[in-house]
């Protein structure tokens, strides 16, 4: 195939350079996120935009994002994109601060000297709020 073709990639190729089953890029495809060109005998074939795609959606993923939430993403014609993409960023920084929180009860739980953790008043600050409930 000539370097110069806008389809360059099969769905092998596709698939191994980012470590996907195939069936996984073939599933993409039929919920609409990708749309690989096909060649003269039906095979796809993937350009620099579906390539571009698919990393998006990997990274989406990642995050936290489901398949009909990247869809959205994706889509710039969908009537409800940017309350989709504002209730993903209100996720992404509820996340993030848990994450926060349990990196500090860990680096703490690394320090303490307390035999059982449960124990140290300090540790059990980093689960107050949750406590809070009872």
């Amino acid at each position: 195939m000539k370097s110069s073709d806008p389809h360059p990639w099969s769905v092998g190729e596709v698939a191994e350079r980012f470590d996907l089953p195939t069936n996984v890029l073939r599933h993409w495809e039929s919920v609409g996120l990708l749309k690989p060109a096909r060649d003269s005998a039906d095979r796809r074939r993937y350009g620099e935009d579906e390539i571009v795609r698919i990393a998006v959606i990997q990274r989406s993923k990642a995050a936290g994002m489901n398949l009909e939430q990247i869809g959205v993403l994706l889509d710039d014609s969908s009537r409800g994109r940017h309350e989709v993409l504002y209730a993903h960023l209100a996720d992404l920084d509820r996340r993030m601060l848990e994450m926060q929180r349990s990196k500090e009860m860990t680096e703490h739980a690394v320090r303490c000297r307390a035999h059982d953790i449960t124990t140290c008043p300090q540790f059990r600050a980093g689960v107050a709020d949750v406590l809070a409930r009872f």
